[in-house]
């Protein structure tokens, strides 16, 4: 009995292997594609099947705002793509395939832009990559127009990424979308990327706001006639939201976008660590920024761990040996804390809109600061479930970009609303304005020796912006042309280069401003004399009459000494004796 039961078995086992030996090996490779392709559905987290059993419908946009919202009653209420639904491509249906496609991909239109060199105060320079409206108008180039210093045309500022400049296919599909609508599109370039050369020992990062605070003072200084927008992307969109915060009502921005913005460091940090397919876009990111380190090894090398910088294979460990010395951070965490636009958002006084994807694989929707942007009425979130990391392709052809399309139309309504913001008017340098003026109450007057009255040159305004342009278009604009220049085709401005044909535009702003400076405050001024002259002529006499009062005895004395008679008709009269 017990040897027929052994060979029952070896009889089962070898009829399930004789089974498996007559499956056609087509049918084992189909099997582990399937599993395969299972495990790739999920690690790219494709939603085909999902958007298939919904008809390809797209989800609504979810708008995050104050009840007492006036940004959302005035504006956002009437932009059709911000009340509408998000359809993405139907062959990118992967905020990883989006995100990929746009990076190697993306179908920009065709752009040349206008660069200007830009200095600022402390010897950095930058690339500002101007794109006029007139350069697209009718769907061909006209590149011999030139922005005026009285021209209305409304100007958009766009802050790119982390190491992406102008010529970024999503910043192609920006650029020209506003100008084609009629705006001038002017790209602030990053120090040390799009072609320009490290003159300073100061780099950008996630937090750094001086270069686009400077580049928006100067354009509102030039350009005063023309109404200032931001549109920020990635960490140029945490840069754009922690310099409104920080400006607060002090800003000449009139309106601002912040497109898939990290808002908080740390969580990005943390999220970036996490997958694996997190952590490859991690090292991607290193890889981008130990390349932008390159362009700049003469500089890095005195200034940061360049072994460090050359070993890292994560975005921390490069923040770590680079940025944070570079800055003057305590560790990589303070870093973070410090540059993190959530902290600034509750600040903003300028009507903003924020556009964040759920699915986006780089800034993870756990940074998103809900409450504060929730609790400041000039804020209007939209979220949406899919979208990527700046791609939301649209169409069958994926041809547009859906966020760049909102960000056009919110502008467009923003324009045509009376929510615009409007700088805080600061008190006037050099001269006191008020209606009654205090000269004796500030340096705001300097009386010379000969008693002429001047105004106090050390309080007068000054503007150490220095600007370089490469060649001429008008000639009616002098120094104030912009070269048009194939942005494809960069070239490293070498620092000596560009120190040596850097000019002051100070004080050409300064000499512009005189006309308008001596209109405003001649009435003023003269006002101001005049009083000065009165209290003048008012307090010689005061000090004759003190001092009769204070030297009376001693010149009682002396004229009843000399003039007995005469003092005797005065002090007794004739009819005090009647």
């Amino acid at each position: 009995m017990a040897s027929a039961c052994r060979t029952d078995e070896v009889s089962a086992s070898e009829l399930v292997f004789r089974a498996a030996s007559m499956v056609p090996a087509a049918h084992y490779f189909l099997a582990c594609f399937l599993v395969l392709l299972v495990f790739v559905y999920n690690l790219l987290e494709f939603h085909f099947f999902r958007d298939l059993l919904r008809g390809f419908r797209g989800d609504p946009v979810v708008l995050t705002f104050n009840p007492n919202s006036y940004i959302y009653e005035g504006i956002v209420s009437k932009c059709r793509m911000l009340r509408g639904r998000y359809v993405p491509t139907p062959w990118l249906l992967s905020p990883h395939l989006q995100t990929a496609f746009l990076h190697f991909y993306g179908r920009p239109p065709k752009v040349t832009y206008r660069r200007q060199i830009f200095c600022t105060h402390d010897g950095g320079t930058i690339a500002l990559d101007w794109l006029l409206a007139s350069d697209v108008a009718g769907g061909s180039y006209y590149m011999d127009k030139s922005i005026t210093q009285d021209d209305t045309t409304p100007i958009v500022v766009v802050i790119p990424g982390l190491t992406s400049d102008s010529v970024s296919p999503y910043l192609k599909h920006l650029t020209y979308s506003l100008a084609k609508q009629g705006q001038n599109i002017v790209v602030s370039n990053h120090r040390g990327l799009a072609g320009i050369s490290i003159t300073s020992d100061c780099f950008y990062n996630a937090g750094w706001t001086e270069d686009i605070r400077e580049v928006i003072n100067y354009l509102h200084q030039k350009y005063p006639k023309a109404n200032l927008f931001a549109v920020g992307t990635s960490v140029g969109a945490n840069i754009l939201v922690k310099y409104l915060g920080e400006d607060e009502g002090n800003t000449p921005i009139a309106g601002a976008a912040s497109i898939c913005s990290p808002w908080d460091l740390v969580v990005c940090d943390r999220f970036l660590n996490r997958k694996p397919i997190q952590q490859f876009y991690n090292r991607a990111l290193t890889i981008g920024l130990k390349d932008y380190a390159k362009l700049h090894e003469h500089v890095l090398t005195r200034l940061a761990n360049w072994e460090g910088i050359r070993q890292s294979c994560l975005v921390r460990e490069f923040d770590n040996h680079a940025t944070r010395l570079v800055g003057k951070f305590e560790t990589v965490d303070t870093f973070y804390r410090c540059c993190s636009s959530a902290n600034f958002i509750g600040k903003v006084s300028v009507p903003l809109l924020c556009i964040s994807a759920l699915d986006d694989p780089l800034c993870t929707r756990e940074a998103i600061p809900w409450d504060e942007c929730r609790a400041n009425v000039n804020v209007v979130l939209a979220t949406t479930t899919h979208g990527g990391h700046l791609a939301y392709f649209r169409g069958l052809t994926a041809q547009s970009l859906w966020w760049v399309e909102a960000v056009h139309e919110f502008l467009n309504v923003l324009q045509s609303s009376p929510y615009m913001h409007q700088k805080k008017k600061a008190p006037t340098q050099g001269l006191h304005l008020s209606h009654e003026p205090l000269i004796d109450q500030g340096p705001f007057l300097n009386i010379m020796e000969n008693g002429t009255v001047a105004a106090n040159k050390k309080y007068g305004a000054q503007n150490d912006h220095k600007e370089v342009f490469d060649s001429q278009i008008n000639q009616n604009m002098k120094s104030e042309d912009i070269e048009i220049v194939n942005i494809d085709q960069h070239k490293n401005v070498g620092a000596e280069d560009a120190q040596q044909i850097v000019v002051s535009s100070g004080q050409e702003l300064e000499n512009k401003n005189d006309d308008k400076v001596i209109d405003e405050v001649a009435a003023s001024l003269n006002n101001s004399v005049n009083k000065l002259l009165l209290k003048q002529q008012t307090s010689i006499w005061l000090l004759v009459y003190i001092a009769v009062v204070r030297t009376w005895p001693m010149l009682g004395s002396a004229l009843c000494i000399v003039f007995p008679k005469q003092l005797r008709r005065i002090l007794s009269p004739p009819w005090i004796g009647r």
